[in-house]
């Protein structure tokens, strides 16, 4: 199975008050493993990026001056999710920019993200697992121990790859990370690691490898121990306490 976990940074809240994507930042999943494969790319909107959005992720109206307009971009993003099922946070948002984007492109190839796509919201799934609890990407991070040390600002590419961790932690247990290799696209550093610049600077996760957990077993006299424990607990009480 092919899932691509995407997130997109934008000029504002809501593109059918004519507001762009600035940002697009896409991990590659397979079986559930993360590949190395990634597609990061800043977009020109042709538009002001509102003031309340730059203080969110940063990116000014300077930074994206020299940047590809959405139409340059649009085969090669199209591409990359191509056939795979999103997994995006809070879907309805940013499936409906890049709706927006494709439809503006007026391609006969391109029709819409549910015509290439599959989609899973992992905060529609997220509202179902914790019902009444806040459900947003660092809370997620938090209550599964997800490092997002690294989230001064939002960055499609870096939220990408949290939200990577947090979907394989809440649908089942963690897999090894190979979050970037000289084989994928986008941006990476020169030790190969994916990052995303900024004038805030660059936001990069530190970790691409986790190491394994130490497992530490008890001894036979522990086990001994606590089983004449377990005896004693069970005789004063006449069952276990928990």
């Amino acid at each position: 199975m092919r899932q691509v976990v995407l997130d997109t940074e934008t000029t504002g809240l809501d593109p059918k008050s004519g507001h762009r994507i600035i940002e697009i930042g896409c991990v590659e999943l397979v079986n559930r493993k993360l590949t190395g494969r990634h597609y990061h790319q800043y977009i020109n909107p042709e538009r002001e990026v509102d003031n309340g959005a730059i203080e969110v992720h940063g990116i000014t109206n300077e930074f994206l001056v020299d940047k590809p307009v959405f139409s340059q971009i649009a085969d090669e993003f199209m591409a990359f999710c191509e056939g795979a099922e999103l997994v995006i946070h809070n879907a309805a948002f940013d499936v409906g920019f890049i709706d927006a984007e494709l439809k503006r492109l007026r391609s006969p190839r391109w029709k819409s993200v549910a015509s290439h796509c599959g989609v899973l919201d992992t905060l529609a799934l997220a509202r179902e697992k914790h019902p009444g609890q806040k459900n947003n990407l660092d809370a997620l991070c938090k209550r599964y121990f997800v490092d997002n040390s690294q989230r001064d600002l939002h960055g499609a590419l870096l939220d990408a790859e949290i939200l990577a961790d947090v979907y394989l932690v809440m649908t089942g247990g963690q897999t090894d990370l190979a979050l970037a290799g000289n084989d994928g696209s986008g941006d990476s550093d020169e030790e190969g690691q994916p990052q995303a610049q900024t004038e805030a600077g660059v936001i990069r996760r530190l970790t691409a490898q986790r190491a394994p957990l130490n497992v530490l077993r008890a001894s036979a006299e522990e086990a001994s121990a606590h089983e004449e424990m377990l005896a004693l607990l069970e005789k004063s009480a006449g069952k276990h306490f928990w």
